[in-house]
């Protein structure tokens, strides 16, 4: 199918989650109040839009008949490997799926396998799957959350982060590894953690 513009796309995953959440389509005004828009016009526009793209489509002259016609892929991208503990480097070729759609249905989450134990003290285990939000600035990270950070040298892993003035600390959960501590700038944190998935037939 045709590529969607930002905003199309912006459109088109509230209407995805919507409609799966609800199990109905929402009304213009809904849509314009999740849109941030005060006319009806642009939102039709997009609907429109949206219909010649070939990904959704109404009864004509009925309300709130909108319905998906491709249901994305269920389940957060496995977008790789994080290290708690040695180096590993993110970001497979070939992303898979982890189907977790009864409990998340955020499109900004996507998964990493757990490599390494230097987070054991949190319960967090080599073999686990770790599931990030994105995040938009580094400056919605607080003190003590645990986030998916990437460090030259280090590569990208799973640490507690502490920030003091232009100094950062990644602490893990587990007294045989040492805290890494860097300057602010050179850290780049791409995901903050919201929960842990283990898969009990796995582990036994």
């Amino acid at each position: 199918m045709e590529n969607l513009t930002p905003v199309q796309k912006e459109l088109y995953d509230w209407l995805v989650e919507y409609i799966r959440s609800t199990q109905h389509a929402p009304s213009i005004r809904q849509m314009m109040k999740a849109m941030n828009l005060r006319s009806p016009a642009p939102v039709q526009s997009r609907l429109e839009r949206l219909r010649n793209k070939g990904y959704i489509d109404w009864i004509d002259g009925k309300a709130r008949t909108i319905r998906i016609l491709h249901q994305p892929d269920k389940g957060l991208s496995i977008e790789g490997a994080i290290a708690a503990g040695g180096l590993v480097e993110p970001f497979a070729d070939e992303k898979a799926k982890l189907d977790l759609s009864d409990l998340f249905t955020r499109s900004d989450c996507y998964v990493l396998r757990v490599v390494g134990d230097s987070m054991i003290e949190d319960s967090i285990s080599e073999g686990d799957y770790a599931i990030m939000r994105s995040l938009s600035s580094q400056q919605d990270v607080k003190n003590g959350d645990i986030v998916a950070a990437r460090v030259p040298g280090h590569g990208t892993t799973l640490k507690r982060f502490y920030q003091e003035r232009d100094r950062v600390t990644l602490k893990p959960s587990n007294a045989k590894y040492q805290p890494i501590q860097v300057e602010a700038e050179a850290v780049e944190v791409q995901g903050l953690l919201v929960g842990i998935w283990r898969s009990v037939a796995g582990n036994n």
